[in-house]
């Protein structure tokens, strides 16, 4: 196995399954320790133990919450210094999409949008900038989408959740970066996985999540002069309708 990460202690949000399970895994294999977080109990024992089998000898633990509640998050980082002692990564990638015109949206599906998706990624940052404060650095990487630049109909709450990621990515990379935080965010097109439904979209033109977990690496491969604070990156050949 490589040694890219040896000795980091990292976290992801949102990491039963799709991005987040491939960014797990990935960092696993480069040597970090990992703490996986999401919402349903069962779905991340499953990704746990999956990743055991395919990464032995690597710490990987998992502690269920809803990153859109602060006082879950702050649990789940209370475990992350309990059993990692530390924390050098934070993958931001909880999220999930609701399409429907704005009349049709109703406040609790806002809310919980929003809140998953945006005030999540706040929560989560802040729990992991006061611990880089005291080790003097990290790095956090947001997942976003390229609908944080691309309005469509029926993604208003999408769509906000999204710019409003990248802005907050960009404006926390200005205030911190003299501390020796990089922040950076990513931005894919469609991504061959279960957003938006249960069932797995297999469709062979779509990103893989492996790739997306290869961009992360790119971020944290980088010297720590040089920092890469966004990346675009889009299906090569995409379906036509």
């Amino acid at each position: 196995m490589s040694s890219l990460l040896k000795d980091k202690r990292a976290v992801v949000t949102g990491a039963s399954q799709g991005i987040g399970f491939a960014i797990a895994r990935t960092l696993l294999k480069e040597g970090a320790e990992v703490a996986l977080c999401a919402r349903k109990p069962e779905s991340l024992r499953k990704a746990v133990e999956n990743l055991q089998q395919d990464v032995k000898g690597r710490k990987v633990l998992g502690h269920a919450a809803d990153v859109s509640d602060s006082e879950q998050v702050g649990q789940f980082f209370a475990f992350v210094d309990k059993e990692l002692g530390g924390l050098d990564i934070l993958i931001n990638n909880a999220g999930f999409g609701l399409f429907r015109a704005t009349a049709e949206l109703t406040v609790e599906e806002w809310d919980r949008l929003i809140g998953t998706n945006l005030s999540g990624a706040f929560y989560c940052s802040r729990e992991a900038l006061c611990r880089f404060e005291k080790r003097r650095g990290g790095s956090i990487i947001n997942i976003s989408s390229l609908a944080g630049r691309n309005p469509f109909a029926g993604g208003a709450a999408y769509n906000a959740s999204k710019f409003g990621l990248n802005g907050f990515s960009e404006a926390m990379m200005l205030d911190h970066r003299n501390d020796n935080v990089r922040v950076s965010y990513i931005m894919p097109g469609s991504v061959s996985t279960k957003f938006g439904g249960e069932e797995l979209d297999k469709a062979d033109w779509k990103i893989s999540p492996d790739d997306i977990a290869e961009l992360v690496l790119d971020i944290l491969r980088m010297p720590e002069r040089t920092l890469i604070s966004r990346i675009e990156v889009r299906p090569s050949r995409p379906q036509k309708y």
